[in-house]
């Protein structure tokens, strides 16, 4: 039986991670940093430093930052930040801006000394903004997760100070979760208490999911998928959560509700289930109920391998809507358990090479690995333990899945890093 701890702590887990949104969360959390950055300045910066980590850079380089008519780079996300950024909007930040400043952040850029630079010695989730006005010089810094400010200068005199080690445990008790207690929370848990950050996971994934269907977005992978294959519920789900992301990688200033510090992992974890729930015709209820389920198994597994690698996190989010549409089929902790590990064992080998077009792909094969492994269960057909890195239970399995992708992928990272030029 779940303990009330665990109960407390699944309930702040959800809060804490599905939040809204706007544009990649990679340059919005550069945008978040200098807003901030700015706030504290109280004046224009004469010069801008950027440092980051290899993955920030990685993720922020190539994808559009919103509000901007297709304007990308990291140096773009700062700029807006500055300009027309409210840090007290989160990953939000850049929400109000709209057309008529983008002539004001071309300016900017153009008068302005900006350098991005890679940090020596980081978390893999690290950004510095440094702004410079004369001889006034303020720096904030961000690190594990993509709001949260651990260090704030103005000039020598420190305002807020709150670095933590890289591997530092959570406060919020990461390490309670566990897929049987995952499976009961989600059966028994007061739906009230989520319902208005479920339902708006539901709203804001939607609609942008429309909004990448209805208009030409990037590759289009969505509107591929319907054309070339049709119409059922398993096309329609991967055509739907990639047409999301053709949208969101692409410029749409629509917010999405986010999962594990990603709006890919959030419309991934969710769009595929909404997609079968209505399908089926099951209650209310139990859409809610297979949400929760979603949600907090990709979270499960991404906290086993960290913020940002070389592993693919869609690849753990499409397993997580696998195993909730086993659930939505009448599966039941068995059989959720059994998709789950068939999802692992048949996509884990996709690789993160950063923010763009390609990633709504990534997100289609991720949701069909989740519905064949859903479909492999009904017809009796399972992958064990001997088979590649499948353990010996899905808990197993995801702790693998974990090392695989915070260990054993670490040089992978490296490489992609190093062929996609993001530093020399």
């Amino acid at each position: 039986m779940i303990s009330d701890l665990a109960k407390e702590t699944f309930i702040n887990i959800i809060k804490k991670e599905l939040v809204p949104a706007m544009g990649c969360t990679e340059p919005v959390a550069i945008a978040f940093c200098a807003a901030k950055a700015k706030s504290v300045l109280n004046q224009m910066p004469e010069k801008v430093i950027i440092e980051t980590s290899g993955n920030i850079i990685k993720n922020a380089k190539s994808v559009i930052v919103p509000n901007t008519n297709g304007m990308k780079g990291i140096e773009v996300a700062a700029a807006m930040g500055i300009v027309a950024g409210d840090s007290s909007l989160g990953l939000e930040v850049i929400s109000k801006a709209d057309e008529s400043i983008i002539p004001v952040v071309k300016d900017f850029m153009k008068n302005t000394r900006i350098e991005v630079k890679k940090a020596e010695q980081s978390a893999l989730l690290d950004i510095n903004v440094t702004l410079i006005h004369e001889n006034h010089k303020v720096s904030v810094r961000i690190m594990n997760q993509h709001t949260n400010i651990v260090l704030i200068k103005d000039n020598d005199e420190v305002l807020f100070d709150d670095i933590h080690p890289v591997e530092s445990s959570d406060t919020l008790h990461y390490d309670l979760l566990n897929m049987k207690d995952i499976y009961d929370f989600s059966m028994t848990c007061e739906i009230s208490e989520l319902e208005d950050i479920i339902e708006k996971q539901i709203e804001y994934n939607t609609a942008i999911s429309k909004e990448g269907l209805s208009k030409d977005y990037g590759a289009n992978i969505g509107k591929t998928i319907l054309k070339v294959y049709g119409n059922d519920v398993r096309n329609r789900s991967k055509a739907k959560t990639a047409a999301g992301s053709d949208a969101r990688m692409n410029g749409s200033s629509l917010p999405v509700v986010i999962n594990s510090g990603s709006g890919n992992q959030g419309m991934t974890a969710s769009l595929p289930v909404i997609e079968f729930a209505e399908e089926l015709k099951v209650s209310k209820e139990i859409l809610y109920r297979a949400l929760i389920l979603s949600n907090l198994v990709a979270i499960y597994q991404k906290s086993q391998i960290g913020p940002l690698s070389a592993f693919c996190g869609a690849v753990t989010a499409g397993a997580a809507s696998g195993a909730a549409i086993t659930y939505l089929k009448g599966g039941n902790y068995e059989d959720i358990a059994h998709t789950l590990i068939n999802a692992l064992a048949i996509a884990s080998g996709v690789i993160c090479d950063g923010a763009k077009a390609s990633c709504a792909a990534k997100i289609a094969i991720s949701v069909d690995a989740g519905i064949l492994a859903s479909d492999m269960h009904d017809q009796g057909k399972d992958f064990y333990a001997g088979d590649g890195i499948v353990g010996v239970d899905v808990d197993e399995t995801i702790k693998n899945i974990g090392q695989l992708g915070r260990v054993g992928m670490k040089e992978t990272d490296k490489e992609i890093l190093f062929m996609m030029s993001c530093f020399d």
